[in-house]
């Protein structure tokens, strides 16, 4: 292996890349932009539910019971009506997502120490958010009726009974952003490293340099070498301008090792320029490139990886093959070292993993790219 050839290869990589004024901005600019827009746009969490309110008691105790609603900062009262029938029109037209009806007798039921019922109604289309809003409306409830049985029956002593203390670690705003934004960074490494491998190669092959430089006394393994260096270089780089996003953008500080976290991305790389390579020798176009990258890898990838969706939700057999995808690993410890802190000692299973499938996979692929060549 000659170290010259290579060094003139990588010099012949970067000056294509930097001679292209328009991959540019898709290398380095488009990661950004993705980063923010999805940071905000790929939200679970559910704010301002639109209600329509039908009080038909209006008293003291049915107001204090609404403002228990929109003091917690997820309902809105958008709409307020006396007719019960009106209701429907309301949820039909998507003027509102949720109907909180207050009986006639509620204030007479609490002073009479008798259960008051209400209604809620929510429009189930949306069975996420809906699934979300029946939780809040819950707990909302829950705590009201509590604070009524105190009240009731404590007479100024505490009532004996279990006193749960909640505390939730890691994320203790719940903010699904926190979640999703390291997600989005995984997402981000694989879509440009994988495309960028494949393309690259495939577009010399179109207009015959790859040719040409297999007529020089350059060998296989140094071409490859040449090849997959530069984009491992853009990798790290993206990378770094990531993490500088998350953390003094979206206020979401680094809790584990950064060393730990470059290493290991150094493994997940692995399986990315694999998968680019095994695409560029399997397309002839660049278009099929991209075609072939997008719906035979990517989108498989995010969907049963568990970036859009939990796999625990997915059926058994998808979740067996989750379990061959360098992604479901390559999260798992991206969102353990950012969020929780931990070290190699709780991840070295997944490091293991993902290691193990880089290397099969990069392997197989330059195999594949050397027949090619030869």
């Amino acid at each position: 292996m000659n170290l010259q050839r290579i060094l003139a290869l990588l010099k012949k990589e970067f000056g294509q890349l930097f001679k292209d004024k328009k991959l540019l901005p898709l290398v380095f600019i488009a990661p950004v932009l993705q980063l923010t827009i999805l940071g905000f746009a790929a939200s679970l969490d559910v704010k301002n539910i639109a209600m329509v309110l039908c009080d038909l008691d209006k008293s003291k105790e049915s107001r204090e019971f609404i403002q228990t609603f929109t003091n917690s900062g997820y309902f809105t009262i958008e709409y307020s009506t006396e007719d019960y029938n009106a209701i429907q029109s309301y949820l039909d037209n998507n003027k509102a997502t949720m109907a909180l009806v207050i009986p006639t007798n509620f204030s007479k039921k609490l002073f009479r120490k008798e259960p008051a019922n209400v209604q809620v109604i929510l429009d189930g289309a949306e069975g996420n958010s809906t699934a979300i809003a029946m939780g809040y409306t819950s707990q909302i409830i829950t705590k009201y009726a509590s604070g009524i049985l105190a009240n009731f029956f404590s007479n100024g002593k505490p009532i004996v009974g279990v006193n749960a203390e909640i505390r939730t670690w890691y994320n203790p705003a719940l903010k699904s952003r926190n979640y999703m934004v390291p997600g989005v960074l995984v997402l981000i490494l694989l879509v440009t490293t994988m495309n960028l491998t494949s393309m690259a190669i495939v577009k010399e092959k179109e207009i015959g340099t790859l040719e040409q430089i297999m007529v020089t006394p350059i060998r296989p393994t140094e071409l490859i070498l040449g090849k997959l260096i530069p984009f491992t270089i853009i990798g790290v780089v993206n990378v770094c301008v990531v993490l500088l996003v998350m953390v003094y953008g979206f206020d979401i500080p680094i809790k584990g090792s950064v060393p730990l976290l470059f290493g290991l991305t150094g493994f997940f790389l692995l399986t990315t320029l694999g998968l680019g390579l095994f695409v560029s020798t399997i397309s002839k176009t660049q278009q099929q490139a991209m075609m072939t990258a997008q719906f035979f890898i990517l989108q498989p990838m995010m969907y049963i990886s568990g970036f859009t969706f939990p796999v625990e939700n997915m059926p058994h057999a998808l979740q067996v093959l989750s379990h061959f995808i360098p992604m479901s690993y390559y999260l798992v410890i991206v969102r353990s070292i950012i969020l929780k802190g931990v070290g190699i000692s709780s991840l070295w299973l997944e490091a293991s993993a993902l290691l193990f499938m880089g290397i099969v996979i990069l392997a197989a692929s330059v195999l594949r790219f050397k027949k090619k060549l030869e």
